[in-house]
């Protein structure tokens, strides 16, 4: 706790005078630079990247999200524990503080887009206490020397003031922090935390809740293209390897987080990357690791006494974050679109050990687990998560849907059924045993996965049918030991495994108990 303390002491942020108070609009990167270190928010490191801390708050804060719910609304809003209401009066109470409290103080205005594709973008706007957050955001979304110069439609408003806390008597919040949107005035308001990522994931939500309203699919997934133009999508929640694995020398980077699928093909919603990157190594990582330079943006990195990142070090917490621009990456499409995809990858970071490292899919399985959405939640990512947490997060992205989940599920099984991807389940977590007594699945590995099912030698394996998930488990793959492709074989005692295995399959059979499923995808259903 004392190295925390130091670490986050180190550079106390600067008060505005408020005689002083100056709006800059839509900064350099340099600009911001300067802003942010001048103003004490920042400092530099050795590689010439911005390190920001951001305090009590290290991952997102899914509690005290909420969405504005209006009478007659015609947006059907999915409500519940993901999706809380609040009311036009208690967000209008909210905005009319974070409105006074940014204008008394020196804040930033930038603009930007979200959506690659002309037909499909909106326009955005950020208006932040910090120069930091307007970078990241400015790095994050696309700018409009790269994405065009229009966006049909009124900007979506998003107000960032972390100085701001909630007052859960009086503003109807769960604790002093908050991030409300209201679809309706098209504003989100964020106060009472630094994370940034709450500002890239409100635009995410707002996606979610527009784009199928126009035929288009969004997706928490990365994407890259090879040079044959076949495109991948490499679906899954924090921490499973989306970035990692679609930042591949061999191909081309689409995006690495967020996408939609329209009729047209898939195009990135973002101008950036936002990479988890604790124990980063430049061998293994090397795209990412080059993107790590001025312009970027780290996000709770412990600096040595040279400035230069450890990537090892937790002391401030395990989701350590690097932002950069998507052009950081060599090779990355200009244009952030592509056509439909052949290949579509679920990673799941599995913490019990029991789901094989790779298994190809039937059109029904791949409805199955869509909803699923099955992963452990890793260190960090979530405030109150210490370490990895079996959980269901439909589509791979549920704290950002506003709308049902089977208003995405369908729309991604027509995709799939019309343009004929081969769906495959990626284990990137855990073999040989669970969290603390197997170790994770080689990452050399998991890209030698990766490469067959793209390349189509993968499919041309033979199969097995996995006794309790009746997942088709390949008997070999190029790169990859034989020996780890069936992971009852890695356990010490397969006995164990098994039990084991009837656990996770009986937290499935709980968690499917939410969706009214059609018998074609309940028969997918593992058998507890």
């Amino acid at each position: 706790m004392k190295e925390r303390d130091a670490l986050l002491d180190m550079h106390p942020r600067r008060a505005d005078d408020e005689a002083q108070a100056i709006v800059h609009l839509d900064l350099s990167v340099a600009e911001l630079v300067e802003h942010a270190l001048a103003r004490g928010e920042a400092v530099l490191t050795a590689d010439g990247a911005l390190r920001a801390t951001t305090g009590k708050y290290t991952g997102r804060s899914p509690r005290d999200k909420f969405i504005v719910q209006h009478p007659g609304d015609p947006m059907a809003v999915a409500w519940g524990k993901v999706n809380q209401p609040i009311t036009p009066g208690r967000f209008e109470q909210l905005r009319r503080k974070v409105e006074h409290y940014l204008s008394l103080r020196s804040h930033y205005v930038m603009h930007g887009f979200a959506g690659a594709d002309p037909r499909h973008r909106i326009a955005v706007q950020v208006v932040s206490e910090y120069a930091w957050h307007s970078l990241f955001m400015r790095q994050m979304l696309l700018r409009p020397s790269a994405g065009g110069d229009t966006a049909g439609g009124v900007p979506f408003r998003i107000l960032v003031a972390p100085g701001v806390q909630a007052d859960p008597t009086l503003d109807g919040t769960n604790s002093e922090t908050f991030i409300a949107l209201d679809f309706k005035q098209r504003i989100a308001l964020i106060g009472g935390t630094e994370y940034a990522g709450e500002m890239k994931k409100s635009v995410f939500t707002v996606l979610n809740g527009e784009l199928p309203q126009g035929g288009v699919l969004p997706m928490h997934c990365s994407a890259n293209i090879g040079e044959r133009g076949d495109v991948a999508l490499f679906f899954g929640l924090s921490g499973t390897g989306k970035t990692t694995l679609s930042a591949d020398p061999r191909r081309h980077l689409i995006g690495d987080d967020e996408h939609g699928w329209s009729d047209d093909g898939v195009f990135n919603f973002e101008g950036g990357c936002y990479a988890k990157c604790i124990g980063l190594q430049q061998e293994r990582e090397p795209q990412i690791w080059d993107a790590i330079r001025f312009g970027s943006v780290l996000e709770n990195v412990v600096l040595d006494e040279t400035r230069r990142p450890d990537y090892l070090s937790q002391a401030l917490t395990e989701n350590t974050r690097a932002a950069y621009p998507v052009e950081f990456i060599p090779g990355a499409v200009p244009s952030g679109m592509g056509g439909h995809p052949a290949t579509i990858l679920f990673l799941t970071a599995d913490a019990t050990g029991v789901l094989p490292p790779v298994s190809r899919l039937s059109d029904a399985q791949a409805m199955y687990h869509f909803l699923a959405g099955y992963t452990s939640k890793l260190a960090g990512t979530e405030r109150g998560v210490q370490e990895p947490q079996p959980t269901f997060s439909t589509c791979f992205g549920e704290p950002f849907l506003p709308l049902s989940p089977m208003t995405y599920a369908r729309m991604l099984g027509e995709r799939i059924r019309s343009h004929g991807a081969a769906v495959y389940l990626v284990n990137t977590g855990w073999s040989g045993g669970p969290y603390g007594e197997g170790s994770r699945i080689d990452l050399g590995y998991t890209r030698a996965i990766v490469r067959a099912a793209i390349d189509g030698s993968l499919a041309r394996q033979s199969y097995v049918t996995h006794p309790v998930f009746g997942l088709a488990m390949p008997t070999a793959c190029p790169g990859v030991p034989d020996a780890i492709l069936d992971p009852r074989g890695t356990w010490r005692d397969g006995r164990e495994y098994d039990r084991a295995a009837q656990a996770l399959a009986a937290r499935f059979v709980e968690n499917q108990a939410r969706f009214d499923l059609d018998p074609a995808i309940l028969a997918a259903a593992p058998r507890a």
